[in-house]
């Protein structure tokens, strides 16, 4: 009866961190967390324990918080993720589904209602590329991608509250899915990670205004 109650939690506290409830540098306390998700204490405690394996808590004395990545963690990570979303767009052009296309268009569509509302649209986004993942028709490719994006969690802000970026944004995941609908895997391989170059140089500038 242990594992299903833990892999809940543990799925429950990832969640949380991942939609901004708990944000880098946040204390996870397991009184506090055993109230919020309820059942005792012990879920709670390896749950805890599985996401510090996984680097997405840290020890801060006798306390556990949520990570952060530092400069070279997310040059890093932003690396990987090309590498792998470049192949996802290519793949995604030779074998996904007309509907996958047009779910990925509709995404796209709809999220312009989110302008200006840079936390919905943050979740949103993680939505569509993940979508795009699926649509690559290769289920290792989308476990490691999960991977990556758990990590992208520990990111403090997002690219897309920068004053524009939005709407620049929702223009570059079209063009990647008008490249997928025209089955051009090189041309939606590039699009995908110009995109993501355009959001690494956001977030840099980001940091680096934020140490002024």
């Amino acid at each position: 009866m242990g594992k299903p109650v833990e892999s809940a939690t543990y799925k429950a506290i990832l969640n949380a961190i991942d939609v901004g409830i708990y944000k880098p540098g946040d204390r996870l306390v397991e009184s506090e967390l055993a109230t919020r998700f309820g059942g005792s204490r012990t879920p709670i405690r390896e749950a805890l324990q599985r996401l510090e394996t996984q680097s997405l808590l840290s020890r801060d004395g006798r306390s556990l918080i949520v990570a952060s990545l530092d400069h070279d963690q997310m040059s890093e990570l932003y690396t990987v993720r090309g590498a792998l979303e470049g192949l996802a767009a290519e793949l995604a052009a030779q074998h996904a589904a007309p509907e996958e296309i047009k779910v990925l268009r509709d995404m796209v569509e709809r999220d312009r209602s989110l302008l200006g509302q840079p936390g919905e649209l943050s979740q949103s986004n993680r939505r569509f590329h993940r979508q795009l993942h699926r649509a690559s028709h290769n289920r290792y490719l989308v476990q490691q991608l999960d991977l990556v994006y758990r990590s992208m969690a520990l990111l403090a802000t997002t690219s897309l509250a920068v004053d524009g970026r939005g709407e620049v944004a929702l223009d570059e995941h079209m063009a990647i899915v008008d490249a997928i609908a025209s089955r051009d895997a090189a041309v939606a391989s590039a699009a995908l990670r110009q995109h993501l170059s355009v959001a690494f140089e956001t977030r840099l500038k980001i940091d680096a205004a934020a140490e002024v």
